[in-house]
């Protein structure tokens, strides 16, 4: 009985993480543009790192429950903003990216979280440089009618818990 609720559940968890991963991508965001993120956190602590090691932890990351369910929430409510389904002022502070908001990095610190301070500390890194794909999601989102204000910081989350995960298995 419990091992067939386990399987069920791991199931489930596959098809959630498909979900997400469908989602990022049709937000613009694949899962290599968060490896190459992962990877130039990590390669000044681990030279021999490799791009396919990292595209396996943001796997491993996306793959956890409780990032599942950060993610698709997070993609709903930009979505339901870019619609017009939300209401004020909510729609105006998330389609303007509003600055005191603030709800969007909690979101994903519940992401990080699940890889202890040294998620939070490579969070606070991405969020403030914005590098990569996270930056042109930023700009992306400033754009009338889009809007990426949860979206760029899950992407940020998402690699720096891959980078997380990455430096506990390395660990000296």
């Amino acid at each position: 009985m419990i091992e067939k609720y386990k399987e069920e559940n791991r199931m489930n968890d596959v098809k959630r993480y498909d979900i997400v991963v469908e989602r990022l991508e049709a937000r613009g965001v694949r899962l290599e543009d968060m490896a190459q993120i992962t990877l130039d956190l990590q390669i000044k602590y681990l030279p021999k790192l490799t791009f396919d090691l990292c595209l396996e932890h943001v796997k491993k990351v996306i793959m956890k429950r409780e990032v599942q369910n950060a993610v698709l929430t997070g993609l709903e409510l930009d979505e339901l903003a870019e619609k017009g389904l939300l209401s004020e002022p909510l729609s105006e502070m998330l389609l303007s990216d509003y600055g005191l908001y603030g709800i969007d990095e909690v979101l994903a610190l519940a992401i990080v979280n699940v890889y202890g301070s040294i998620g939070f500390t490579n969070f606070g890194y991405v969020d403030k440089t914005k590098p990569g794909i996270i930056g042109i999601l930023d700009k992306e989102g400033k754009e009338v009618g889009k809007c990426n204000t949860f979206l760029d910081d899950i992407v940020g989350a998402i690699s720096a818990a891959a980078a997380s995960s990455i430096a506990h298995r390395f660990a000296q």
